[in-house]
Order: structure tokens, then sequence, then C-alpha cells
């Protein structure tokens, strides 16, 4: 039963892969700089060991959204995340946000249950919608500027430029492969945190991996996996959908929003601020679609270049049928897993709550039940 339950996370893991590959080495694989089995495997390297040495600093935030406490109900919030961005994606070819699946899916949970949402955490995350693709634009802009006004001081020949360009789109790519990994892997497996079935301590050869690690090593693979199956028509789309890209343009897209994901997902880097006494920031998964395409148009407002306004209003719809998707198909998914299952989808389940109140209910005459007498 436990792989069952975390199936949907891997899922969704796959999913993720799938999708926001495209984000890292999208526009270096529609430019044509880097083959895509390269794209991938380096790619799939960076993402697995981002996801384990940093992936808990963002799921505190997803936490306090919304508490889950059963993992049936965790299994469904998951599935639902999943099946709105598969769905999505299939249906229109583009990426979506796995961030704003899951947040969705996760409002759907405390709808059903009751819970409270944390209003504090959800204005975190839907601010952080609209400032990482800002953050990324204006960072990628900037970097523009400066890359602009110095090559012709370089007098570098272009042969090199293009060598220089290929080493960088990989290298670029490996650390906004493990930005990804680490801001991302809490929409992968966060909502498993509390429930997660792998004992506190295992052993993996030399090496010890605690309950939460064990999990986004598995979601970090799930990822992989998506990446090497299935992004490459993603990568190829999101690289020349919106606007003509040059390889150097392509690669301070990538490096501006590995940039932000890093920044908002790296508990190390608010350590250090802290430490010195600087304000930090929340952690908080951002979306890796929203940050790349606020650095394409960063970009592309620079140089002055034409947008393709209807490929970004498609993009920008799927962003808002995301979590509306999610919420809807989790409302229904735990509908089915408590009523049809009868599997608890919170630790206070209504059915819970039912038999405990019966069996708590003073016996009427005869030792009859009122309640149950009364039906």
């Amino acid at each position: 039963m436990t792989w069952l339950f975390l199936s949907s996370g891997l899922f969704l893991g796959w999913s993720l892969g799938a999708n926001d590959a495209a984000n890292l080495f999208g526009t270096a694989v529609g430019t044509k700089m880097l083959r895509f089995r390269t794209a991938a495997l380096v790619a799939s390297v960076f993402v697995v060991i981002g996801a384990v040495s940093g992936g808990h600093g963002a799921t505190r935030t997803l936490g306090r959204l919304g508490a889950i406490d059963a993992i049936a109900g965790a299994f469904t919030v998951a599935l639902a995340a999943a099946l709105a961005v598969v769905l999505l994606l299939r249906r229109t070819g583009l990426p979506v946000s796995i961030t704003q699946a899951i947040v969705g899916a996760i409002v759907g949970w405390n709808l059903f249950t009751g819970r409270p949402t944390d209003m504090k955490a959800l204005a975190q995350l839907l601010s952080s919608w609209l400032a990482s693709p800002l953050l990324s634009g204006t960072i990628a802009a900037f970097l523009f500027l400066g890359m602009r006004a110095a090559i012709p001081r370089l007098k570098v020949h272009l042969l090199e430029v293009d060598v220089l360009t290929r080493v960088g789109l990989l290298v670029v790519g490996a650390f906004a492969a493990f930005s990804l990994g680490m801001n991302d892997i809490a929409n992968v497996m966060g909502v498993f945190v509390r429930v997660s079935p792998f004992p506190e301590s295992t052993s993996l050869g030399p090496f010890r991996a605690t309950s939460v690690e064990m999990l986004f090593l598995l979601g970090g693979l799930a990822i992989a996996t998506g990446i090497v199956t299935y992004s490459e028509r993603i990568m190829l789309r999101i690289g020349t959908g919106l606007t003509s890209l040059s390889p150097l343009a392509a690669l301070l897209v990538v490096l501006s929003s590995g940039t932000v994901q890093f920044l908002f997902g790296s508990p190390g880097l608010q350590q250090v601020l802290h430490a010195r006494g600087l304000p930090g920031w929340p952690l908080v998964p951002v979306s890796a679609t929203q940050a790349v395409v606020g650095a394409i148009l960063g970009i592309s407002l620079v140089r002055k270049s034409g947008i393709r306004v209807r490929e970004l209003g498609k993009i920008a719809l799927g962003w808002v049928a995301a979590p509306l998707a999610a919420m809807l198909i989790a409302l229904v998914g735990l509908y089915i897993v408590r009523n049809v299952f009868e599997l608890p989808v919170s630790a206070d389940s209504p059915a819970r709550k039912a038999a405990s109140a019966g069996a708590s209910t003073p016996a009427g005459p005869g030792g009859a039940n009122p309640v149950s007498s009364a039906r």
C-alpha cells in the first residue's frame, strides 16, 4: 500500500519533469545549441542533487498552507495536481504551472475537510506568482544590456563565442536544474512529509537518509524520469514559441530563471542572510514556467523584438486553469476515496467523527443508540 499511495507523488514528479525541463534547457535545445540527450542527462543528475540537498526550505510553506495528515488524502491531492497538469498539457501542448496546480489541490483538501487555509502562506504563494516573473524579467533585462555592451569590447572570434555559449548553456542549465530540484520538490513530495511511510533513518550503502530525504530522493528520480521520457516536445515549444532567441539570450533566460528559483528555495542562503542580520524572504515553491517566461519577456522588451501575444495568452490561461482544475479534481477525488474506498483523507475525517460520536452517545432504552433508533 505504501507504493500505491506514493504513486501519485511519483506521477506528479514525472509530470513536473516532462513539463518544467523546458524551463531549464528549452531555449538551448530550441536554438539548436545543445542536443536533447545532453540536456536531459545534465538536468536529470542535478535535479536529483538539488531535491535531496535543499528541498526542505520551500516544503515548509506548503505544509502551512494545508497540513495534510492522512496518507490517503496526500495521495489524492498529489494525484489531482498531476491529473490537472497532464490533462492541460495534453490538451494544449503548452507548459502549465505545477506549483499552482498543487496549491489548488491543497486548497481543495482544506475545503473538503473543513480545515482553515493559512491565508499568510497563501498570500506568500500568490505574491510569488507575480514576483517571480517580474524579478526574472528584470534580471534578464539587466544581464542582456550588460552583455550587449561588453561583447563589442571583448573582440572575441565568432567561433569562440559559439563554444563559450554552448559551455555556458550547459553550466547554467545544470545550475537551473539544481535550483528546480531544490525549489519544486516541495510540489512533488511536500504533501507526504507529515505522513511519510519511511523510517526516520534508512541505510543507502555508506550513507544514511532521513524519512524526508527518502521522499525527496524518490521525487527527484521521478522528475528525472519525466525529463528523459517526455520533455523534448515541450522544450522545443517554449524555446521557439514566444519569440526568437539568440543563443546568448537563451543562456541569460536560463540563468535568470534559475537564479529566481534558487533565491526562493535556498535555506542555506537564508541562513547566511540571517547570520549577518539581513532580512530574508519567504521560501516558497515558485513556478519555473513563470520565471522563464518572465525572463524571455524581459529580454524581448529590452531589444524591442516582437512577442507572440497569442502564445503568451495561452500560457497565461494555463496558469489560471491549473489551480482551478486541480481544486475541482481534488474535491471529486477526495469524495470518492472517502465514500467509495472508505479511506480516511484526514486524521479527523467525518467518518471517524461520526464513529466516535456514535460510540460516545449514551444508549437509549433497551441499550439501543437513540440516534440509530431514530434512523
